[in-house]
């Protein structure tokens, strides 16, 4: 089947006209349904069979350069998934993706825009295959791998594709130039702008999240002209496959060179993120994961512009609350969805040793630690439930930290072992909260340091203002991607965006309902904000597409 520009206008224009205005607005909007009934009554049942006759099979993508074959992922729910996936000869495969660049560039912003919604289109429909990949391999429950690994990601992607779109399109294709000269004849010229990728994208994926985290940084860089070259992480490869497979049939049915999206796989402690990093070909970088390597790819890869979401310590500042129960609710659930292993879960709570007042009267900072574990404990207590929030473990790492929360200081809330029901070798655990004591030194490397995972710190403060001193530290020096705070205080509040503003964190006050401090969406909420320690980018504004083209003029004698 051949995809015509025509075809690809009559299915998908009106598609990126509304998300366009939905960037503009920032209202809600999602052309990609959240509950799984939306795709059809065969869906689920078809889903989980093209995952399963996925496993034990090679992953062959037809690309140059397939010099071996390697795979060994494990899902954090116990079942090995036996793929094997083309490793490449770098050497061979980055002088093809090169070579499809020309033809990408001269089909301008729109079309390239269009063929990126026919990708995204064809992977909504797969929707429950996906999540069933995304949750064998990130160790996320499947109703939260279906909706964050399935219709919020393909949101993120698209939105990536309007604000590229629209950036390119600030420019027009051409322009007459008239310069008067009096009583002679003006100077006259035709001037073309043509907007260029900058050549060839490295995409390195994160195990926790590989389609959400990894679709803005694929669709923005395809969107904008450039190749794309994709590094899953060697725990979820995947998710990231079947999106280059996908990729890939889409560019070759629209008449273009489907090595402009490719898939690199490493071999078992091979660490070709580094050794691509700092290729000459490659000219842009995103990559979500460890602080570590995000700064070393900031230090090192100069010949490219760099994208990282890093660690970060995410902070709740509790003043007061005139819905007390509502705040433990919502705080409840935040600290136990996917075990705490998202990049925007709350880790310090910073609670006024003095207490709060709230509207079920005065809580002493030992009432509000105790409430807030009964909350948690409350909503974990059934095995059914927590299995379907938390999840399971997605590596050993997380359960190390866990382990070793009990050291750091007294527990207010246990962890506890929930064996699941469908997959007995799962790890999954309920979270784990310690008390802290903010002025003590010794307590202090614990709550300024990242703790990934179902850990938080229940962190006494001598008062707010000493929480608002200690928030800005912790952003301007740690980084965060989220910050909360509960105040029925005009001046507290104030004072914390001020906070925010200063140091360029994303706030959200007095949660109660149904919204939470670690959820965003796409086309109306900025993940992340590119302005602290956490993360040099936000997902997704303009200045995140931006500086993945040029433009180049050409002037001619009119």
């Amino acid at each position: 089947m051949q995809l015509t520009e025509t075809r690809l206008s009559e299915s998908h224009r009106p598609t990126l006209d509304q998300a366009l205005e939905a960037i503009r607005t920032r209202a809600y909007w999602s052309p990609h349904p959240e509950h799984p009934k939306g795709y059809g009554e065969s869906a689920p049942a078809d889903g989980l069979a093209a995952f399963e006759a996925l496993k034990g099979t090679r992953f062959d993508l037809d690309q140059p350069g397939t010099d071996d074959w390697t795979g060994g992922e494990v899902s954090p729910y116990g079942p090995r998934l036996g793929i094997e996936y083309p490793h490449p000869d770098i050497d061979v495969l980055l002088p093809a993706m090169r070579a499809a660049l020309p033809a990408w560039r001269d089909a301008g912003p729109e079309l390239r825009a269009l063929v990126c919604l026919e990708i995204l289109s064809r992977i909504s429909a797969r929707t429950h295959e996906f999540a069933h990949t995304v949750m064998h391999t990130s160790g996320q429950a499947f109703m939260m791998a279906f909706q964050a690994g399935g219709p919020h990601a393909q949101d993120r992607g698209l939105e990536a594709v309007a604000y590229a779109y629209a950036e390119q399109t600030r420019t027009p294709a051409a322009a007459d130039w008239s310069k008067p000269q009096g009583k002679r004849d003006p100077l006259e010229l035709r001037k073309t702008f043509t907007t260029a990728g900058r050549g060839i994208a490295l995409m390195i994926g994160c195990n926790t999240f590989p389609t959400w985290n990894g679709y803005p940084g694929l669709f923005a860089s395809l969107a904008t002209g450039n190749a794309v070259l994709v590094k899953p992480h060697p725990r979820a490869v995947l998710p990231l496959a079947l999106t280059v497979r996908v990729a890939r049939e889409v560019l070759a049915e629209a008449g273009f060179d489907p090595n402009l999206v490719a898939l690199a796989v490493d071999r078992p402690g091979e660490g070709i993120a580094k050794t691509l990093a700092l290729r000459p070909e490659i000219k842009v970088i995103d990559y979500t994961g460890s602080t570590e390597f995000g700064v070393w790819l900031e230090t090192h890869a100069h010949q490219a512009q760099v994208h990282t979401e890093k660690a970060g310590v995410n902070t709740v500042i509790v003043d007061s609350t005139d819905d007390y129960r509502g705040m433990l609710s919502n705080l409840a659930f935040s600290l136990s969805l996917y075990s705490g292993q998202m990049c925007t879960t709350p880790q310090n709570l910073l609670i006024p040793r003095d207490g709060i007042d709230t509207d079920a009267g005065h809580k002493t900072y030992d009432a509000v630690v105790a409430d807030l574990a009964a909350a948690v404990s409350g909503l974990l207590g059934d095995d059914a439930r927590a299995n379907a929030l938390l999840g399971a473990l997605v590596n050993p790492e997380v359960k190390s930290r866990l382990d070793g929360a009990p050291g750091l200081g007294e527990v207010a809330l246990a962890s506890r072992e929930i064996t699941h029901p469908d997959f007995p070798d799962a790890v999954v655990r309920t979270p784990v909260i310690v008390k802290l004591d903010g002025t003590k030194p010794d307590a202090e490397a614990a709550y300024l340091s990242e703790c990934f995972g179902p850990v938080s710190f229940a962190v006494a403060v001598d008062s707010t203002a000493d929480a608002i001193e200690l928030l800005r530290r912790t952003i301007r020096e740690k980084g965060a991607m989220t910050v909360g705070a509960y105040t029925t205080s005009a001046e507290t509040e104030r004072a914390i965006e001020e906070v925010c503003l200063d140091e360029s964190a994303q706030l959200s006050l007095n949660l109660t309902g149904g919204v939470y401090v670690n959820q965003t969406a796409a086309f109306s909420d900025f993940h992340g904000s590119g302005g602290n320690p956490a993360a040099n980018s936000a997902l997704t504004d303009g200045a995140f597409v931006a500086n993945r083209f040029r433009v180049i003029e050409i002037r001619r004698p009119a």
